[in-house]
């Protein structure tokens, strides 16, 4: 007979097979791999091809993958930074969660749905998916883009607020909740936040330390899954949730120093044990049930894509971004997220969720996943061609833009324009205040605005794709724009738009990536700066440096690799002829540092009278003498027993010097 645990083991063994073909697919065809995970189960599910059994089982060992998910949530937070979080973020995240619920209400309500359900419903599509965005933003490179940005604050912002539903979700699920009870619920969140501020503070970071002195790597990552599951099991004995303690125990190392060393350690566990929540979520889904409402579930999903693409538009637009960023930050946060999932099987243990409405929004929830990489793709051209229809001028720049920032033309010409403040054009600022060139900044980032106008900064907001703005900050007589922002398709759009305004101007642009370089050069960009390989030209440079390459040389080698646009670095075909005569001159090439022995035959002794460059080959570049340093010593200085030469040469000729001196040679210059 074969036992439950063997039919377990099986199930998870059929379920990581089946993950490793899917995800792979997924790879191919650019889909994300929670979408993978989610048909992973669709397969393997009751529902599918039932390949696995346990179902049960395989539910309760994931909700192990819910704590680690929550855990690791609070470690990537503290309460340092939770206060620091910029009023910007929280107004739109409020905005983008508060509107999203209302409306989401208003329309179950129409439909007949209890009150307290609407409300759920709600929660279950205000939050957006943290793992997809952030994953798509990172590879199109648009974490530091103002929409990357805005849709990050508001990402962290649900990330936070769905504690607090869990925390209301079983308040909300009760038919009639008296006054009393709902002060006990908020009476218990009050003592466990206390307990959780005098861990943070007082208990556990001495135990930490003493756990850590022992360097038990083993120890270590033991005692942050007790504190983990400890905490947890703490605020489930007390009729919270387990993910609410999960939570706070990370809340909790987060103010320690071991916060960073903790996450690293319960990454491993995390992923493997989400997969299977993930994939349990996809074994509750009925394929037959989504064939007999399709036309419904389409309708469904479309409604979630509508109202929190128009509620993430408008948070962007109420934080004064124009219009082109509200609508890619709306495309962006359209979806439901992984922890409308977690949310929603305590609204299914509570009753909030009847099994109809879960396999409806299971479904729409997958296709809204499965959309969100071609949204975010088809985005800024979406934007482009909205922001050129014949809209109020002001909302298609931004509110703060015209209120108060550029209210009158700047009268200025021949002068530097410069399209973004991050760190390349802070150091830009710098440069030109020091050369005393005039110039004019434009910035996205009406905080950054404000306080650089405090500080007497030329600088405003604006969205530099649009004339308008462009022509307030008198394009027309600029002598030189440099654009150093983050979005691609935004940099694209603004040098096309500084070209026409200016035929004669000079346009500098810097990208991310060396795909771009063609574009912006066809479309108008004098010099285009790619980032990812200036930084491995910089190496290169001092590379050479130190193989002694004359810095004429070094210098004639960086422009062959610019006028060939990087060619060097982008394939990876043998070297030229001058490349490989460059190599081999500089190749065997050592300097070292040698010491003279008190009894060596040339102390005492000139450098001429050693004559060490015509019997060995090797230079004596400088000497090193007690706190004394002669660089570029003349043929009659005197060798003193003690001294330290720093000579260079071969390697053979170094070591057939080192004999001659008796010593062997110290150390690379």
């Amino acid at each position: 007979m074969v036992s439950i645990e063997f039919h377990l083991l099986y199930d998870i063994v059929v379920i990581f097979a089946i993950a490793v073909v899917v995800l792979y697919l997924c790879h191919r065809l650019k889909i994300p791999s929670i979408v993978g995970f989610l048909f992973t189960g669709i397969l393997a599910g009751p529902y599918g091809i039932a390949l696995v059994k346990s179902v049960e089982q395989v539910e309760s060992i994931a909700e192990i993958g819910v704590i680690f998910l929550l855990f690791s949530i609070g470690l990537e937070f503290s309460f340092k930074s939770l206060i620091s979080i910029k009023k910007t973020i929280l107004l739109g995240g409020s905005i983008q969660v508060g509107f999203t619920i209302l409306f989401t209400f208003i329309i179950a309500r129409l439909m007949n749905m209890p009150a307290n359900q609407a409300i759920f419903l709600g929660f279950l599509v205000s939050l957006s998916s943290t793992a997809i965005v952030l994953k798509q933003l990172g590879e199109r490179l648009e974490m530091d883009t103002p929409n990357g940005k805005t849709a990050l604050g508001i990402l962290i912002y649900q990330d936070i607020i769905v504690v607090a539903m869990m925390l209301f979700t079983p308040w909300l699920a009760a038919d009639s909740v008296a006054l009393d009870s709902l002060w006990w619920v908020l009476l218990k969140a009050l003592v466990l936040m206390v307990a959780v501020i005098i861990l943070s503070l007082y208990v556990l970071p001495p135990l930490l330390y003493q756990i850590t002195r022992t360097q038990s790597r083993e120890l270590f990552m033991l005692s942050i899954i007790v504190i983990c599951f400890s905490i947890a099991g703490l605020t489930y004995s007390a009729g919270l949730s387990l993910a609410l303690g999960a939570f706070l125990a990370g809340l909790i190392i987060a103010e320690s120093e071991y916060s960073h060393q903790a996450l690293a350690n319960v990454i491993p566990f995390m992923d493997t044990f989400t997969s299977l929540f993930f994939v349990s979520i996809g074994m509750l889904l009925s394929v037959q049930s989504v064939w007999s409402h399709m036309g419904t579930l389409i309708i469904f999903t479309l409604a979630i894509l509508s109202v929190k693409g128009l509620v993430a538009g408008l948070a962007a637009v109420i934080l004064a971004y124009p219009l082109r960023i509200a609508i890619i930050v709306g495309f962006t946060l359209c979806q439901v997220g992984e922890f409308s999932f977690i949310l929603a099987q305590t609204g299914i243990s509570h009753g909030l969720l009847s099994p109809e409405l879960y396999q409806g929004f299971l479904a729409a929830s997958i296709m809204t996943m499965m959309l969100t990489p071609l949204l975010i793709s088809i985005a800024p051209r979406v934007a482009a061609r909205i922001a050129d229809w014949p809209l109020p001028e002001r909302l298609k720049s931004g509110r703060y833009s015209w209120s108060t920032a550029i209210d009158s033309d700047i009268e200025k010409e021949n002068h530097l324009l410069i399209v973004g403040f991050g760190l390349n054009g802070r150091n830009l600022c710098q440069a030109a205040q020091y050369a005393g060139i005039p110039y004019v900044i434009l910035e996205l980032n009406a905080e950054t605005v404000r306080q650089e106008q405090e500080k007497g900064q030329p600088i405003f907001f604006g969205d530099a794709t649009h004339e308008t703005v462009l022509r307030h900050v008198n394009i027309e007589r600029a002598r030189v724009a440099v654009i150093a922002i983050s979005d691609s398709a935004a940099l694209r759009r603004i040098t096309y738009t500084i070209r026409k305004l200016n035929p004669l101007i000079y346009i500098i642009v810097r990208t991310r990536l060396v795909a771009d370089m063609q574009d912006l050069h066809d479309l108008g960009a004098d010099m285009v700066i790619p980032e990812e390989y200036e930084t491995s030209i910089e190496i290169f440079a001092r590379v050479l440096d130190q193989y002694m390459v004359p810095r004429d040389e070094i210098e004639e080698c960086i422009c062959q690799i610019r006028r060939e646009n990087y060619e060097m670095f982008r394939n990876v075909a043998p070297l030229d002829q001058d490349m490989k005569a460059l190599t081999r001159s500089i190749s065997d090439l050592e300097i070292k540092s040698i010491k003279v022995d008190q009894d060596s035959p040339i102390a005492g002794r000139t450098l001429s009278e050693v004559n060490l460059r015509k019997l060995y080959g090797t230079t004596v570049l400088a000497v090193n003498q007690g706190e004394e340093y002669h660089s570029n010593p003349g043929g009659d200085y005197i060798i003193q027993a003690g001294d330290c030469l720093i000579m260079m040469g071969k390697a053979d000729e170094i070591r057939r010097v080192s004999r001659v001196l008796g010593s062997h040679y110290m150390s690379s210059a």
